[in-house]
């Protein structure tokens, strides 16, 4: 068992859905040294960023995770169908040779890229004993990547997410690619995984983390299921790492991030270097990031313009206005990656043998 202590955690640089009360979800200014147990459910890392504060602001807290969490499952009820209609059944950003023009095949070629170059990233041995015999797909949209792990793999693959849509037809997915001995898929939270300490050889995280209300417990779980010598996966959204001299964001890149959040169900963004500094404080090991942003340049406008096709443009109406406002939010990324303030982040470590 692995203690830590923890002081002035890290600072919030985004507010949470125009809430006055700062989301200790994400990071913490000047929060009191505690000592905490990293890797047990018994003491949740999530006492460290909820240690300051006061009842009454847990439970507002508590409201404003549960009414984002309804947000996004009902989003990814409504839009999960037109994305696999469209797209397939890999719900994430494909991995490009910068500034190319591809067509929608090779997007979904690219998505495919996207994993391997991620399992390549973590540096996972081409060692075939060595492979992850298990594996937990933590935002698992329809399950593109378990999937394609556990044929890759031979692992065994389960698969969590808010949307009871995504969940029933990741199983139906598996079960008609003869994979439901292998795979399967169920409604639960990322914050409070469903699973015993040390279970997985492989954390996989696919684009989920911008989702999460409370980075510090976020990762915290991912590192508490990973088994030891476990390695995990964190490929996300994020904001530009701040310079030196500043404290938060520009208000211009406050804005146009709260605008993409209100449309896509996200709560208060981080950087990179902020998700490093969370890994670091949990001794773990191999811990790399790398800026992925030029590799996923064509995404968004190729989503663009598959949303202007007569098949995309009617799909969406039928969909729903949760779909409507997040196409309308898509020039918004683009616009975001263009100036700098996005950046499409991967980090990688090791969960320690002992």
């Amino acid at each position: 068992m692995l203690t830590m202590r923890v002081s002035s955690l890290l600072s919030c640089t985004h507010t949470f859905h125009g809430s006055s009360i700062q989301p200790q979800s994400l990071c913490n200014r000047n929060v009191t040294t505690v000592t905490t147990t990293v890797f047990s459910r018994r003491t949740s890392y999530i006492g460290v960023s909820m240690a300051v504060t006061t009842r009454e602001q847990e439970i507002v807290l508590e409201e404003e995770k549960k009414k984002l969490q309804l947000g996004i499952a009902e989003f990814y009820d409504e839009s999960s169908g037109i994305w696999e209609d469209i797209w397939g059944d890999h719900m994430h950003h494909g991995f490009y040779d910068p500034d190319s023009t591809v067509s929608v095949a090779d997007h979904r070629e690219a998505q495919i890229r996207m994993i391997e170059q991620s399992l390549s990233f973590a540096s996972l041995s081409e060692d075939s004993t060595k492979w992850p015999k298990s594996v937990v797909d933590v935002g698992c949209g329809i399950g593109g990547s378990s999937r394609y792990l556990a044929k890759k793999f031979g692992a065994s693959c389960v698969g969590i997410t808010l949307s009871p849509v995504q969940a029933e037809r990741a199983n139906a997915l598996a079960a008609a690619q003869g994979l439901a001995d292998k795979v399967s898929f169920r409604v639960a939270d990322a914050l409070e995984q469903p699973f015993p300490d040390g279970q997985f050889d492989l954390v996989w995280s696919m684009e989920s983390g911008e989702h999460m209300p409370n980075k510090p417990k976020f990762v915290g779980e991912l590192v508490r299921v990973a088994a030891p010598g476990g390695t995990i996966i964190i490929v996300t959204w994020c904001h530009r790492d701040l310079r030196p001299d500043e404290k938060s964001l520009q208000p211009w890149e406050e804005n146009l991030l709260k605008k993409i959040c209100d449309s896509f169900y996200l709560p208060a963004w981080c950087s990179t270097a902020e998700y490093v500094k969370l890994l670091e404080t949990m001794s773990l090991q191999d811990i790399k990031s790398a800026d992925w942003s030029p590799f996923v340049a064509p995404f968004w406008p190729a989503v663009i313009r598959s949303a202007l096709t007569w098949k995309g443009f009617t799909s969406i109406l039928r969909s729903g206005l949760k779909t409507i406002k997040g196409a309308l939010a898509m020039p918004l990324m683009i616009e975001g990656f263009r100036k700098g303030v996005i950046k499409f982040a991967i980090i990688t470590c090791r969960k320690p043998e002992n």
